[in-house]
């Protein structure tokens, strides 16, 4: 049972966000170094992540197939940029079945190498192609610094693996895949992401090119939801991943992957979560609406509980994921708190006067006290709260947007940069800096160019590091 009090999110939001996974009963502690058990009702919310994405996944045409956890070295090492951006991460098996192994295993990072390898023996032809894969699976990466669903040892996620006949099949697929990645931020989590492309520095490893969703957490840090790799034909080239096309010349396939991760529970925390505990956008939650029936006699007790299941089996049927609270012996106002630290999008509550006047009042989690409460009349509640449910998804994006869009800078100076980094904002600006200027920026200020926006201003301007003409801005700040 959920615990109440909670450490500010002004006072300390590391903190706040810790203790309202836990006490909001999402994760529970590992005897493992940085990981966690993923309790029901946190993984619950990974799950409904998992099936709207699933869902377009396999609208767009991809199959789901599953490979190794365990990878030779070797697999590896033949793609040098990736093993020297993963080396410091991996987990690596010398000894099993009492005996030192052949060849060292490592624990799957990402799989672009044994899929690769796979892929090689699956595709002669361009009649092959493009081969369009997806991966459910668990990943290891070695963190020091670790911090339940947004940067843990082991996490759960999807990588997408796909081949294809040149760079533009390559290019469409990457940017199809980032845009099914915002399709699911925006409109199943409710958090407002910027769709973008990624540094030089900030490029996977062993990718032509890198794009990015970046969301604004409620202590103003962004956080990269998902991203999505056109590889060029780096793994093609290190693995052999060669058809014969229409001419009957031997090419060497364009390759991509995309994955988003268990990091996305985590997102929903940070951009919806209040003082009180979690708020849950309704498509993802997984109960979207709570009845609390009050009562303190026996003889009140009957007709509340008969018109709280009455209401529920109105609400099942209507398709809405509802529960009963029905426990004996908690005071209604902790039922209150505790489904309030779940974030439960709406509450209802039935008392003996409300089943009098054939009422319920319906509280929403978005508009905290008197302002998100009304009666209504039972005779239309099953409706009235279906529409709520879609009101609460859309106040929950806009909420969260507004926010965002209070946060973003545009500056025309490094002083200016600065100040709005250290005040906590998100800077945007015309950039034409070199790999270096970007490492100075990092090391002086801590914020990194999170995205070339997508979405970018007409004409060109002055990039204020070099003086030179720019023809894009970037957005700076500093990140999880």
């Amino acid at each position: 049972m959920a615990s109440q009090a909670v450490t500010p999110q002004g006072v300390d939001f590391s903190k706040w966000y810790n203790e309202i996974v836990y006490k909001a009963d999402l994760a529970a502690h590992s005897p493992v170094r940085g990981s966690i058990i993923i309790k029901p009702y946190g993984y619950e919310i990974w799950d409904g992540i998992k099936n709207a994405l699933d869902k377009r996944f396999k609208a767009t045409g991809h199959q789901n197939a599953y490979f190794p956890l365990f990878i030779p070295e070797s697999y590896l090492r033949r793609e040098a940029e990736h093993v020297e951006g993963f080396s410091p991460e991996l987990a690596v098996v010398t000894h099993a079945g009492g005996k030192q192994l052949e060849e060292p295993l490592v624990v799957r990072p990402t799989s672009e190498t044994i899929i690769g390898e796979a892929f090689s023996e699956w595709i002669q032809s361009y009649r092959d192609l493009p081969l369009l894969i997806n991966q459910w699976a668990n990943v290891v990466r070695w963190e020091l610094r670790t911090r339940p669903f947004l940067r843990t040892s082991e996490f759960l996620w999807q990588e997408g693996h796909t081949a294809h006949v040149d760079e533009a099949d390559a290019e469409r697929e990457t940017l199809q895949m980032l845009d099914i990645y915002a399709d699911v931020a925006i409109n199943e989590a409710a958090i407002p992401v910027i769709k973008g492309r990624k540094s030089n520095i900030e490029r996977f490893a062993g990718a032509l090119r890198t794009y990015t969703i970046e969301a604004m957490m409620r202590d103003k840090r962004a956080l990269q939801s998902g991203t999505s790799h056109n590889l060029g034909q780096n793994f093609a080239k290190a693995f052999n991943i060669q058809y014969l096309d229409e001419s009957n010349e031997q090419k060497f396939c364009w390759t991509t992957s995309w994955g988003l991760s268990t990091r996305m529970v985590g997102a929903v925390v940070m951009t919806h979560g209040d003082d009180t505990g979690l708020r849950l956008p309704p498509r993802l939650a997984p109960i979207q609406v709570v009845i609390v029936p009050i009562y303190r006699t026996d003889d009140e007790r009957g007709p509340v509980l008969e018109a709280a299941n009455n209401l529920k089996s109105s609400l099942i049927d209507a398709g809405v994921r509802v529960q009963l609270d029905d426990r004996d012996g908690i005071r209604p106002g902790f039922k209150f708190n505790d489904w309030e630290m779940r974030g439960v999008p709406v509450r209802v509550e039935i008392g003996p006067k409300d089943v009098e006047n054939s009422v319920a009042v319906v509280a929403r989690r978005d508009v905290p006290g008197r302002d998100g409460k009304q009666s209504v009349g039972q005779d239309n509640i099953t409706a009235f709260i279906c529409q709520l449910l879609t009101d609460v998804q859309a106040s929950m994006l806009q909420q969260a947007t507004d926010f965002r869009d209070a946060n973003i800078h545009d500056v025309a100076s490094y002083d200016e940069l600065k100040q709005v980094v250290e005040a906590g904002g998100w800077a945007r600006t015309w950039w034409a800096g070199s790999d270096d200027d970007e490492r100075r920026v990092k090391d002086e200020t801590g914020a990194t160019i999170r995205c070339f926006p997508f979405d970018q201003p007409d004409g060109a301007g002055r990039c204020w590091m070099t003086g030179q003409t720019a023809e894009e801005v970037a957005l700076f700040a500093r990140a999880y």
